[in-house]
């Protein structure tokens, strides 16, 4: 029993994002430059450190940003039409609208409304259909992480009992499918699951997405497990940490993703690849 080997975010998402400035540049030299919308409705501080991260991140790769932010009493047929205008807009290949949207807005209308070859987030159903048949063109930005980052340290899912705890369109659902196409054995487990821990102790690869607080201790694994918690929470220092007793779990896991540094930088790797991706097929490059 050794320490189990940390899945660097960092280092990973660096790599991505060094793949895509170059497919970015080799873009502009087509006379084709990746544009993200970014759509940004009310104050929630959260919000609007990921957009500026998204805006960041947009300028190191080379892809060029427009943000759009709006006050937190905008109507619903305000934010469905200025969605509308850019579905039209050719310069715009990706658009993204941050969830959550304040209690009024109807977000399942706003996701629909966002034309499936714009939807970089891939919630869209048309897109969401693709990745349940699995011909998908985008990934959900998270899951698509948090499958490259497995990838990258050679861990295939094939054969292996995959458990996913959290069933949202954003983590959980999408999650399953991905090791379900990686040829996985999948088991998602949810809050009104009994007996979690007998589903965690089964588990060679556990995904964490639940956003509670040192859900997942060192008993609830098996031995060289490997543990990618997806989760960013605060602990009663205000640190940020995930689902994972990250301290004691570490010594019996084989790998594990840190919070933060893990699963979080990935996320928006993916989304600068997303952009990319759709800028390629509506170019038809």
């Amino acid at each position: 029993m050794g320490t189990a080997k940390l899945i660097d975010g960092k280092v990973i998402s660096a790599k991505v994002l060094s793949d895509v400035a170059d497919e970015v540049k080799d873009l502009k030299q087509r006379g084709v430059e990746p544009c993200l919308a970014v759509i940004l409705v009310g104050e929630d501080p959260a919000s609007q450190v990921y957009v500026r991260n998204k805006k960041l991140k947009c300028e190191q790769v080379g892809i060029r940003s427009l943000s759009y932010t709006l006050p937190a009493d905008t109507k619903q047929e305000e934010l469905i039409s200025l969605i509308k205008e850019l579905n039209e807009r050719k310069d715009v290949n990706g658009i993204l609208c941050q969830l959550p949207l304040p209690s009024h807005l109807n977000e399942k209308d706003v996701i629909n409304t966002i034309s499936a070859e714009k939807d970089v987030d891939a919630f869209n159903p048309e897109n969401v259909g693709h990745i349940m048949i699995g011909d998908a063109s985008f990934l959900p930005c998270t899951p698509a992480g948090v499958m490259e980052m497995l990838k990258y340290e050679g861990i295939s899912a094939a054969g292996k009992h995959c458990v996913v705890i959290g069933r949202s369109n954003i983590v959980g659902k999408p999650m399953a499918l991905l090791l379900l196409q990686d040829n996985g054995t999948v088991t998602v487990c949810h809050s009104r699951t009994k007996n979690l821990a007998e589903y965690t102790k089964e588990a060679d690869i556990l995904v964490s997405a639940v956003g509670k607080r040192n859900l997942i201790t060192a008993d609830m694994i098996k031995e060289e497990a490997v543990i990618i918690d997806v989760s960013i929470n605060r602990n009663e220092d205000g640190k940020l940490c995930g689902d994972v007793d990250f301290d004691n779990v570490l010594d019996k896991a084989s790998y594990i993703t840190p919070v933060p540094g893990g699963v979080g930088p990935m996320t928006i790797a993916m989304l600068m690849k997303n952009t990319v991706t759709a800028a390629k097929n509506q170019n038809n490059i």
